[in-house]
């Protein structure tokens, strides 16, 4: 057996970690990074770029470049770049070809399968969508895992306490989850699982940057890509150091126009309160369905790059105000997770003994009679939320009418009421002998795996007779046929070789600075940009670009740390020493604050 990568396939960023001499371990990008940017864009020549530089190209580039994709895997959304369509789990597929690469350089042998890790709150169409994903990009997925679960598995490889029951708090760029983990001997149990697939970071940089426009007289939504693109960028680097300063200037230079706004941690709250708001939801359903006073709870564990937050884990802590939060490299928990499972799954001896018990997210039923209005379908839960997978539930239902013919077995995934208001999953339809109402009965038989396959079996009690179907039909499922074109259409799409990534990157760094700058600033990253383009297509001289790289990243960071600072005045002659100097950082802080008005959640 060949070596199993394990994948965090993340909404803003994404990482591989394999299991080696007894532990995961995270792969190196070609950067010599762990996190590679969800972030797709597509050269003008044809050429694929995915991650660091593709992120640049998001502002110099944005009719182009496309992000947050993973958000809408499983769904009919399409983006449109370089005048072709893609669906979410075609630009998903891109960058685990990306992480497929940097895999096989860094282990040093082919990779042809991985265990992808998803939000657990993802219904049965974007698992299955991922899944798709991974075969697109020439990966064998046999196994995914919800988010919280490989986080409680790195954790519990990290902490090697006896036994005990905490909360597993996935915040990352796009996606909420939040897991109750039991853990005893040498079995991790996943007790309940909820959370929010439409809240994450990104929504936060989002509330920055229309905060920002209200107070510079700008209208977000009607603003160029460009514009847009490059405010959402200095809202997400005004929220990353409100994580280590107590107040950040945000200032954007785009052109002629420049605007600044102050932010503290206090005003960040204050302007995202219906986010935080959301937040509390899933964790409190989380320890409800789980029947579990929080003082049984030991601690709760931070996952996730948006939890380094210091507004978020304020909150935290007035939320479960008897439980000490604990952050374990929350931007690695879930991919180091993944890897160990890897591990288990080549049935590594260290840790082939291991078991993870998971659970269904959502509740799987049928549509039955409604007697009070016929038109409107009733749910009736035949696997309920939170059981433990694998799992296996029968029920028995009747004919409604006199000598039926035949009964339609609907089947859903959902919580809600009226069975039309969840995800419809299939249909499977089976004769009956004629009779009364009443008499004729067929039983019902869903499986469902750890897998997410979902079987359903249908007999007739009265004739025995049988039928199964694997449910595979939906906005997620592709038909073999479909597949193969698809793999064949995209393997013709080259992604960028990953040595000429580093420059890629640098040139769209500086075409997006050049953007944001204007007058002596503007014309000398012109002069660097156009020399760097001479000695990479003109001398080619590889001794010549390496020299020049490591001075025109430092030059294109102190402007970039120009734009951050307000208040600094520019003299045209003194470039050379302006952009050698570096800021004074400030002691890190954290602001307490006292205007959440919601209570405690306690026993």
């Amino acid at each position: 057996m060949g070596k199993i990568i394990g994948i965090d396939l993340g909404t803003t960023n994404s990482l591989a970690a394999v299991w080696e001499e007894g532990k995961s371990c995270l792969i190196p990008n070609s950067f010599g990074e762990y996190l590679t940017p969800s972030v797709v864009s597509l050269g003008e020549e044809g050429i694929v770029y995915v991650g660091k530089t593709a992120k640049e190209r998001l502002i110099s580039h944005p009719d182009r470049s496309v992000s947050l994709f993973k958000r809408f895997m499983g769904t009919d959304k399409t983006y449109k770049i370089g005048g072709k369509k893609y669906h979410p789990e075609e630009l998903s597929a891109f960058v685990l070809r990306r992480l497929k690469e940097d895999a096989e350089r860094y282990l040093g042998e082919p990779i042809e399968e991985a265990v992808i890790s998803v939000p657990a709150y993802f219904n049965d169409m974007a698992r299955k969508a991922t899944k798709n994903a991974g075969e697109l990009a020439g990966l064998k997925v046999e196994r995914i895992i919800n988010e919280p679960s490989a986080a409680a598995l790195a954790c519990r490889g990290q902490a090697q306490e006896e036994d005990e029951t905490f909360l597993v708090f996935d915040f990352g760029g796009g996606t909420l989850d939040v897991s109750l983990v039991d853990c005893f001997d040498n079995i991790i149990e996943i007790i309940a699982v909820s959370g929010d697939n439409r809240l994450g970071g990104s929504d936060f940089d989002e509330e920055i940057a229309r905060q920002f426009c209200k107070e510079n007289d700008l209208d977000f939504d009607s603003l160029s890509p460009q514009r847009r693109g490059v405010i959402l960028d200095s809202a997400c680097r005004a929220k990353c150091v409100l994580s280590e300063k107590k107040d950040v200037t945000m200032q954007v230079t785009d052109g002629e126009f420049r605007g600044q706004m102050e932010l503290n941690n206090k005003k960040l709250i204050e302007i995202s309160m219906p986010l935080f708001q959301r937040m509390s939801v899933p964790v409190k359903k989380v320890v409800n369905d789980g029947k579990k006073d929080m003082l049984e709870v030991s601690k709760t564990v931070l996952v996730g790059g948006s939890c380094k937050m210091p507004a978020v884990k304020q909150y935290l802590r007035h939320l479960l105000s008897e439980c000490r939060i604990l952050a374990m490299n929350p931007d690695y928990m879930v991919a180091l997770g993944a890897g160990t499972y890897a591990g288990i799954k080549e049935r590594k001896e260290d840790i082939k003994d291991l078991l993870l018990t998971d659970i269904c997210p959502f509740t799987l039923g049928t549509g039955i009679f409604n007697e009070r209005d016929a038109k409107h379908l009733l749910m009736s839960a035949i696997i309920e939320r939170n059981s433990v997978l694998p799992c296996s539930r029968t029920e028995r239902f009747q004919t409604v009418k006199d000598y039926q013919k035949n009964v339609s077995v609907n089947v859903y995934q959902g919580e809600e009421y009226y069975a039309a208001n969840n995800i419809h999953l299939g249909t499977i339809m089976m004769g009956v002998p004629l009779a009364p109402k009443g008499k004729e009965t067929i039983t019902v038989c869903y499986t469902y795996d750890i897998n997410g396959i979902l079987i359903v079996d249908v007999t007739v009690d009265s004739t025995g007779e049988k039928t199964r179907q694997v449910i595979t039909t939906g906005a997620g499922s592709i038909s073999p046929e479909e597949m193969e074109k698809r793999v064949k259409e995209l393997e013709k799409m080259k992604l960028s070789p990953a040595g000429q990534e580093s420059n890629q990157m640098i040139l769209a760094w500086g075409e997006r600075l050049f953007a944001q700058t204007t007058g002596m600033i503007r014309e000398e990253v012109g002069k660097r940009l156009d020399y760097f383009q001479h000695l990479l297509y003109v001398e080619q001289d590889v001794y010549k670009v390496e020299k020049f790289k490591s001075g025109i990243k430092k030059f294109f960071q102190n402007v970039e740390n120009y734009l951050d600072e307000a208040g600094i005045s520019w003299e045209p002659d003194d470039v050379d020493s302006w952009y050698q100097e570096e800021g004074e950082e400030e002691e890190e802080t954290q602001e307490e604050c006292d205007i959440w008005y919601e209570g405690h959640l306690t026993h």
